[in-house]
């Protein structure tokens, strides 16, 4: 299984990278045009979600600095531990949902500490790679057209969330324990 991973790792990107390039040029769309007007279009919506990220990008630092994440992640360990999650991953798990950067950093630090082969930095980062960030993303695609109603969209996407979690620590406790 593992020989599978690792091959399967080795060949997604190359094989996306010239693929997808590949499928435009067969069914005649001109890639290159497609590619400029996608930027333009990015850049017009990079412009109107600025208030959108700073606002997000504020509050996760509060949070962050204010020490509120080590005092919820002590308070859990107990419960954590019954269920046999890592109390050193809540605060990713957490985090992963607000903010990329701030996630990236944290699971970043994780693998410093504990080692890039260790269970806990394979955990970390699995997901990191599995699950999304929530709130940035409805911030950034809600806020460009202007939806203020999100209905189903933040509980679906914290359910995700919630399952690519578990699902990164029991995929890697059944591959790397």
């Amino acid at each position: 299984m593992r020989t599978f991973v690792d091959l399967v790792s080795l060949w997604a990107i190359p094989v996306l990278l010239v693929g997808i390039p590949l499928v435009g040029l067969i069914r005649g769309v001109k890639v290159y045009e497609a590619f400029i007007d996608g930027a333009k279009e990015g850049f017009d919506v990079a412009v109107r979600i600025i208030p959108f990220l700073v606002a997000i990008l504020v509050a996760i630092g509060m949070f962050r600095a204010s020490g509120a994440m080590d005092l919820v992640t002590e308070g859990l360990r107990p419960a954590l531990s019954t269920v046999g999650f890592p109390a050193e991953l809540f605060p990713l798990a957490v985090l992963r949902s607000l903010t990329g950067s701030g996630s990236l950093a944290l699971m970043t630090d994780m693998v410093k500490t504990f080692g890039p082969d260790s269970l806990l930095s394979r955990m970390a980062s699995t997901m990191y790679g599995s699950s999304e960030t929530t709130f940035y993303v409805l911030a950034v695609y809600f806020g460009a057209i202007g939806v203020k109603k999100t209905r189903h969209a933040v509980p679906a996407a914290l359910i995700a969330d919630f399952v690519a979690v578990v699902a990164s620590v029991a995929v890697c406790l059944w591959l790397f324990a």
